[in-house]
């Protein structure tokens, strides 16, 4: 495994009646379950694998607000609004910590590209607190940042939090208030009585409920196609490594075209590769070109296009099974591809040179996830018309870390029919059919 996942106990027994199932412990699926348990619903989160073992343990672990779709704003917002309370709330360590989050700008039409963003969330600005940095300002907050950066887009209270930490304490906080967790225990697909959801097959046998949350991850596309249900999804890879401890460091996370850092609670840093991440070419990525197509005109600079064999690991995995048959979520536990390394280490090269501290960085592990991406980038939160009962949560594109409790509250409001705590609409799963194509707006 990539890193040292605090592990979540599993509960011996299926429960054969439930309100809600919950497909998958990731971020979303954890924070989903935690909010349900806590209004008095009776969930059980099934996992194919361990509790956040994929990408909700893989990532950067930044919680920021600045950068993002004006339309995610407000989710953004009420996200690190519980972030900020969710130690004390669960009672455990998520490593949750505001740090602030610089966006480094090395041009003027960097400069540019951030004063854009501002404008265009105005609206949200005494909330943010963001606003885009002189040089002078950057060496103030940055101390030894390189000359060549001429600013950047702050906000001092963005914070970032503990990625292995994080899902399992939450799962653990679901569980002590009454919600089953189930591990190594993948879910076949649902079954649905008079047109609606009425319970899942899983690997150990079935379970009877009226909702069903798919919070899957990169997995969500297969799932929903067992299904008949056609779902738009594609996979980026990006790899990632921590150091050890390290002394003298910025405490700022920051981000650059080369590299991004922050700090870690043990006093190492995680440092990823920046906007680069790899698409690796499967079946799927030429099924779904003309979806995705105008949002990679825009990306395509950061996106590093490989054949390799993940396009014939999922050429020859099952399009369709049985629910008595064995599922490919069984057949793969946990998606743990190989980083990139020589991306790595021309990253702390590159690292090192502008903030010599981290010459002396020692590399603790290395590591690559599958970040789920959706056609404008944006996150599926939302109920499948076509199923009542079933509900989709993910999507994000590299942002569900961050917005994961946010989403999970959300996807309670969803679930129970309660006045949704942020504006559901620009998450809708038809969004790319009932209507204008959503705009793609880049983030910076």
């Amino acid at each position: 495994m990539h890193t040292d996942l605090d592990p979540v106990p599993t509960d011996a027994v299926l429960p054969s009646r439930v309100d809600v199932v919950i497909i998958g412990g990731g971020i979303l699926g954890v924070s989903t379950a935690y909010f349900l348990a806590k209004r008095g619903v009776s969930v059980a989160l099934c996992e194919k694998g361990e509790i956040g073992a994929e990408q909700s343990s893989r990532n950067w672990g930044w919680v920021r607000k600045q950068g993002g779709d004006p339309s995610e704003i407000p989710l953004t917002l009420h996200s690190v609004e519980l972030w900020n309370t969710m130690n004390e709330d669960i009672g455990a360590e998520t490593g949750f910590r505001t740090c602030g989050s610089i966006s480094l700008a090395s041009s003027a039409r960097d400069i540019a590209a951030c004063e854009g963003w501002v404008d265009s969330v105005r609206e949200y600005l005494p909330e943010l607190g963001t606003k885009v940095l002189s040089k002078r300002e950057l060496q103030d907050i940055l101390p030894g940042a390189p000359r060549h950066f001429v600013g950047g887009l702050y906000t001092a209270t963005d914070g970032r939090a503990e990625p292995q930490l994080a899902a399992p304490a939450i799962a653990k906080a679901a569980r002590s208030r009454g919600a089953a967790v189930m591990t190594n225990c993948a879910v076949r697909g649902f079954e649905t009585s008079a047109g609606r959801i009425s319970g899942v097959v899983t690997e150990k046998g079935s379970i009877a409920c009226g909702s069903v949350v798919l919070a899957g991850g990169a997995w969500c596309r297969i799932f929903c196609a067992n299904m008949g249900i056609f779902f738009p999804q594609l996979k980026l890879r990006t790899s990632v490594m921590r150091t050890k401890p390290l002394e003298g460091g910025p405490e700022t996370a920051a981000m650059a075209p080369g590299y991004s850092f922050r700090r870690r609670l043990d006093g190492g840093y995680t440092i990823g590769t920046g906007f680069m991440n790899y698409a690796d070419l499967v079946p799927d990525s030429f099924r779904m070109l003309p979806l995705f197509w105008p949002t990679l005109r825009h990306e395509w600079s950061t996106i590093r296009v490989r054949l390799g064999r993940r396009f014939f690991d999922e050429l020859t995995m099952p399009a369709r099974w049985r629910l008595d048959g064995v599922s490919p979520f069984e057949a793969a536990r946990i998606l743990d591809p190989d980083p990139v390394v020589s991306d790595l280490d021309r990253v702390l090269e590159t690292l090192s040179a502008d903030f010599p501290v981290f010459r002396s960085a020692k590399i603790a592990k290395q590591w690559a996830g599958m970040i789920d991406v959706s056609p404008d980038a944006m996150p599926f939160l939302t109920a499948i018309p076509s199923t009542p009962g079933f509900f989709i949560a993910t999507g994000f594109s590299g942002h569900g870390f961050g917005n994961g409790p946010g989403a999970g509250y959300l996807m309670a409001d969803l679930v129970t029919g309660a006045k949704p705590h942020v504006n559901p609409h620009p998450f809708r799963f038809s969004r790319f059919t009932d209507g204008p194509r959503p705009e793609y707006h880049a983030r910076v």
